[in-house]
């Protein structure tokens, strides 16, 4: 609500649905909970009043019975859109509420579903302005055979709109999660019906709906005019995005923790609090935090055991799995916000939903009584001096850690296993206190950088496999290269060897003016 919140600005892309509008197209909106939908349309609806009448409802107003059958979903509809007139001021002329009236007074099953779209049609024909009709929270309905006979309702009038130049809505817009194109896979869930899509006429929705790092600033800014902080509205709409991908719920909540819990509590001033340090600080508690958005996400994983599976070959294998449409998991990935399409590859959709993974599937190999996990933990206060994370010391006792447990079977010993068990190590050291994630330009089979955030400094530790000089070097120079776009001076390298006369223990070397701290296990 702009009059009472911090907002960033979304005419842009209201600018862009109104055009699909005013071509009358009908679509749905299907992004992940909390990605914005409810607020652009809410913003849309406004926009467009002057040129239009638009009828806004949500099927979050229907109960599950009036799913059983096309009668009591009719009655229910018009029940609904009566309501809409007289609690929320929809502009339903008077005789078709009257019509409306007619259908809820019949018996039910002597109700059709032709019968409102009947009424549907006068009211179309006979408006001053083209109608739009937009649908909020459809997977309300999505299970539904019901919903899928609305939707040929809707998509008979399209068609007969051009055929028959008969009068119906100028535009449809439906917004949820489940992407209408999915329907007919959660009825029917035989191979030959998994990608029919039950309302063929949709055009495709391709804006994007996740908010800029320019944005973002411009939000900041609003702030900033206000409360004259003295923050860098750039440099931290830019860490904040880094964090969240532009996920409008975490941009906000991020924010919102900042501003409300964070200055006065943790932080005297609030120009500390709008730092890098108070930004890493809000993440902590956010992934801390049980909310409606984990719960709904986390959901998804504990049922859905293919997309777990990709999911965590991505986390911890480093896989490199190529993007395709047509690949279930990915498919639901994609839909319910946790992962993404990165140049033809899937990738975690951002640091926060990674971190919330990591955090997930490490707990459940912690409950397994993993030793490398009890070692971090009972070891935690050894390698904090000061307040600060003494990284040459977690390292050098990781390596006695780790040969500990593993001397005698490093031939049984994979990457993915390397990664998992340094995370289960560092995990009960920094949490609660510091945040990590995985830098996902450098994620891949060979080589990954882990960042770690602790009361405001940032460490950056790379692990790779051992597989010759070269490949070192070149990994060395890597790093450095990848320090010098954080500015820091020092970085770790945790490099596996699998030699048989493997040398262990750390050690120290420049290069390219950066210093290298490396652990070899």
């Amino acid at each position: 609500m702009p009059e009472k919140n911090y907002m960033v600005d979304i005419q842009d892309r209201i600018k862009q649905i109104k055009a699909m509008v005013d071509a009358g197209r009908y679509f749905t909106i299907n992004r992940a909970r909390q990605y914005g939908k409810t607020t652009t349309l809410t913003a849309l609806a406004k926009y467009l009043k002057d040129d239009y009448t638009v009828l806004s409802i949500d099927f979050q107003g229907l109960d599950d019975g009036a799913f059983s059958n096309g009668s009591t979903f009719t009655q229910a509809l018009a029940q609904l859109l009566i309501d809409e007139c007289e609690f929320n001021g929809a502009a339903i002329p008077q005789i078709y509420i009257e019509a409306f009236e007619l259908i809820c007074q019949r018996d039910t099953e002597k109700v059709r579903m032709a019968d409102i779209f009947r009424v549907f049609k006068r009211w179309c024909q006979n408006s001053d302005k083209p109608i739009l009709l937009f649908i909020d929270e459809v997977d309300s309905a999505t299970n539904n055979q019901v919903f899928l006979d609305f939707l040929a309702q809707l998509r008979d009038g399209y068609i007969s709109r051009d055929t028959k130049d008969t009068a119906t809505f100028q535009s449809v817009i439906l917004a949820g999660v489940t992407d209408v194109k999915n329907l007919k896979r959660k009825l029917r869930p035989e191979d030959a019906h998994k990608f029919n899509s039950p309302w063929n006429i949709a055009a495709d929705f391709n804006i994007d709906m996740s908010l800029s790092a320019s944005g973002i600033a411009g939000m900041l800014d609003n702030y900033e005019n206000d409360h004259h902080v003295g923050m860098n509205t750039v440099q931290l709409a830019k860490e904040i995005h880094d964090y969240t991908g532009g996920y409008p719920f975490l941009v906000s909540r991020i924010c919102q923790i900042i501003d409300t819990e964070l200055i006065g509590e943790h932080f005297c001033e609030p120009a500390a609090a709008w730092t890098s340090f108070g930004i890493s600080e809000a993440v902590k508690r956010i992934l801390l935090e049980k909310n409606t958005l984990f719960d709904s996400l986390m959901g998804k994983v504990y049922d859905n055991a293919p997309l777990r599976n990709v999911l965590q070959r991505i986390l911890f294998g480093g896989e490199h799995i190529s993007y395709n449409q047509y690949n279930i998991p990915a498919m639901d990935g994609e839909m319910y916000g946790f992962v993404r399409n990165d140049c033809g590859a899937l990738a975690i959709a951002n640091r926060i939903f990674e971190v919330l993974l990591y955090n997930y599937f490490l707990s459940l190999s912690e409950m397994k009584d993993i030793p490398i996990s009890r070692y971090g933990s009972s070891n935690r206060e050894q390698f904090i001096e000061n307040g600060r994370l003494n990284m040459e010391k977690l390292l050098d006792n990781y390596i006695t850690a780790f040969n500990d447990i593993y001397e005698g079977k490093a031939e049984t010993f994979s990457e993915e296993e390397g990664r998992r068990r340094f995370l289960l190590y560092i995990r009960p050291i920094i949490n609660g206190t510091g945040n990590y994630y995985i830098e996902t330009e450098t994620r891949n089979n060979e080589r990954m950088d882990i960042v770690i955030d602790y009361l405001g400094e940032r460490h950056i530790v790379e692990l790779k496999i051992w597989r010759g000089n070269v490949y070192h070097e070149k990994g060395e120079l890597q790093l450095s290269r990848y320090l010098d776009y954080y500015h820091l001076d020092k970085g770790y390298l945790l490099t596996y060897s699998f030699n048989k006369n493997k040398k262990i223990g750390l050690t120290q070397k420049v290069v390219q003016d950066k210093t290298l701290v490396e652990a070899f296990v």
